[in-house]
Order: structure tokens, then sequence, then C-alpha cells
């Protein structure tokens, strides 16, 4: 045997190494995290429920309404949306269908950004009653214990931010099933072994609990107006202020925003692009977790039955652990037993996704196209015409 063969052998095992961090992760967080976040009786503080609005999405009233059947004693819920979009109606439905409800339809944000979204947070946030903010997607449903399940970390002030898990409301087609599975199987992978590893320093833009306190520390949603992945920095400002970020096992719903695999693709592509950005020496790390990949080419270099039964064995045996561990047994999804066969398909799908994300030289972005400097998008148009006038 060479030694290059060799080199390819052993390097195609390392993956193994990584699935085994996910499932010790995985154990390690949900029974931690379930110890810690015990059923909420007594802590119900005043909360400002904030919803940025662009757009009538599927399902936006059911999403809405949600939020409107929570037993919870004492909450608003702010809603900021431009006054000719078409989701306007639907919120004045809501507003007149839940008198009880304190609900608040703030028209535009009286902002010029590129990431009109967080404008939007940042008028919502000016205007909110309560100190504590819990932040959602337009996309999120939830349950009537929502709000007392994400609060109850901030008994505690060294909390800054929350933030929890979602899935999808139905996986009816492939598709859906193919973006299901690619949740429990890789997406939260990856973030059982960062909470291992590093703690949290992230949100999720389906849930961001946090206070004005954290936000005002970090200089405002003002200072995210023109940056990517705003949710993702609410966690990691937090902790640069010694603030703690918790990861709670909630799981809320959202609708799927896509329609085509042409509309998943870009998707993904954006993120993937956006978190070479953001993380280029984790993100290039990765090339060490495609397991599939790796068994293929150990395959290629000795194609034996023994190196395929064994390679191909463990990749598999490995993955479907992991996906039944977290979204069976950790996040309660059942319907992930169905989308087990779906779990080779993605994971190469995922790997030229992550090959193609080294060739984006811009993010496409609300119809825009933009580059990232500095974490800050620029118009790529102008940036060229800057260029051009530099080079002349």
């Amino acid at each position: 045997m060479t030694i290059l063969k060799s080199i390819v052998l052993f390097a195609a095992a390392i993956p193994w190494v990584y699935y085994l961090l996910v499932l010790f992760s995985t154990l390690r967080f949900f029974r931690t995290a379930r110890k810690e976040n015990l059923s909420n009786t007594d802590f119900t503080p005043q909360v400002s429920c904030l919803k940025p609005v662009r757009g009538a999405d599927i399902d936006a009233y059911e999403n809405y309404a949600s939020l409107c059947h929570q037993d919870y004693p004492n909450y608003e819920i702010l809603f900021c949306v431009d006054e000719n979009d078409a989701a306007v109606p639907v919120l004045q439905k809501l507003a007149a269908d839940f008198p009880n409800c304190r609900i608040r339809i703030l028209y535009g944000s009286g902002r010029d950004a590129i990431n009109d979204k967080v404008a939007r947070l940042v008028r919502l946030v000016s205007e909110a009653s309560h100190d504590l903010l819990v932040i959602t997607d337009a996309d999120v449903r939830v349950k009537p214990d929502y709000l007392r399940s994400v609060v109850a970390p901030f008994r505690d002030p060294k909390v800054g931010s929350a933030t929890c898990l979602y899935t999808s409301t139905k996986t009816t087609g492939v598709l859906q099933k193919l973006q299901s599975i690619s949740m429990s199987s890789d997406f939260f992978a990856g973030i059982m072994v960062a909470w291992q590893l590093d703690g949290v320093k992230f949100a999720f833009g389906q849930t961001i609990v946090t206070t004005k306190k954290n936000i005002e520390g970090f200089g405002g949603y003002e200072s995210l107006e023109n940056r990517p992945a705003d949710d993702l920095f609410i966690g990691r400002l937090a902790a640069e202020q010694g603030f703690e970020t918790k990861l709670l096992p909630y799981v809320v719903q959202t609708v799927a925003d896509f329609h085509t695999l042409k509309d998943l693709l870009k998707k993904r592509i954006r993120w993937m692009t956006v978190m070479r950005h953001m993380r280029p020496w984790g993100h290039f790390g990765l090339i060490f977790t495609w397991g599939l990949p790796w068994a293929l080419l150990a395959i290629a270099v000795h194609p034996t039955l023994t190196a395929a039964a064994t390679y191909l064995g463990v990749y598999a045996t490995l993955r479907i652990a992991m996906a039944i561990l977290i979204g069976v047994w950790g996040m309660k999804q059942n319907d992930t037993w169905n989308e087990l066969a779906l779990i080779p398909a993605w994971d190469l799908l995922a790997f030229f996704i992550w090959i193609d994300s080294f060739t984006q030289r811009t993010i496409r972005w609300r119809g825009l196209d933009y580059r990232l400097r500095q974490g800050i998008l620029v118009p790529a148009e102008s940036e060229e015409i800057t260029s051009a006038s530099q080079r002349a």
C-alpha cells in the first residue's frame, strides 16, 4: 500500500471522529438542557414580542395567531411593516380577531438600510414597552407554552440572550423532507458540537430572546443594519459583553420559505457563502466532516469489498444514529424516521454547496448583489465603479 493511499484512508476516517463528537455532544446537551429548563410556573416578566414583517408568507395568519394564544399574563405583540405591504390586511384581521391581545402595528421603519429587517427591528426595539424582548421571524409558529419556556433563563441576570431549535410545520414533499433531514442530521449536528466546544455565541432568527440592555450595550440594531446574519451577532455580541447565551431544547415550527430545489439551493449557497466570510477557517474545516465523499474516495483508492463495507457501513451507522438522536430523541420529531433514506442525498448535495461557496464572489440579498467587506455588505456595483475609477 502506497503512502498516498494510506493518507487517504486515514483522512477518510476523520469524519467518524466528528460524528462521534456529535453523538456525545447531543447526549450531553439535551440531558443538561432538560435539567436546567424545567416547567416555568412562576417567572412571568412583562414581555414585548417583536415581529419584523415583509410580505405575506404562507400560513402567515396562523403563524401570527399562535402568539395570541400564549399562556402568559402580560405581553404585547408589535409588528413593523411597510404601509403598502401585502401582509397589512393579514395583520389588521389579526388585531380585529384578538381584541384582548395588546397588538400594535407600526408602519415603516423610517430608515434606509441594506438589511431592511434590521431597520424594522431598530424601530420595534425603540417602541417596545418592556425590557425583555422576544424576536421571531414572520414564518415562525409556536405553542401556548412558548413564552413561559423561552423567558425562563432570564431569572439569571447573567443571561443576555437565548435561542431555541426549530423544525418545519410539515414535511409532505421530498424537498421539505430533504430540508428537514438536513437540519436534524447536519445543521443541528454542528450546533451541538459548537455548544460542547465553544459555548453558545449565536442565535437563530426563529427565536431571539434578549434585553434592551444587551442591545444597547453593543450599539443597538443600528450597528447591524448593513450586515448579513444579524441573528448570529446577537449571541456573539452578548458574549462580548460578558453575558451568557442559552440554547434551549424547546422546538418552534417554521413554514418552508422555498418552493423549488433551485430556491433551496440559493438559500443554502447564500448562507454558506456568508459563513465562509464570517468564519473562514471554521468553514474550511468542514472538509473533515463530509463522511460520504471521503468514504467514496477511500473506496476509489482501495476498491475492495472490505473497504466498501467498512467505510460505507460506519458512515451510514453513525449518520443514522446522529439523525435519530437529534431529530427523534432530542427534538421529538417522529417524522425523522421517514426521512433517514435521504441522508446520503443531502450529504452529497451539501458537499457540493460547500464547494460552490468558495466560488461565490457576491451575496444575493433582496434581489441585489453585494460583497462582504469586514463584515459589511457593500453593493457590488458601487464597489466595481470605485475600483474602476481608482484604476483610471
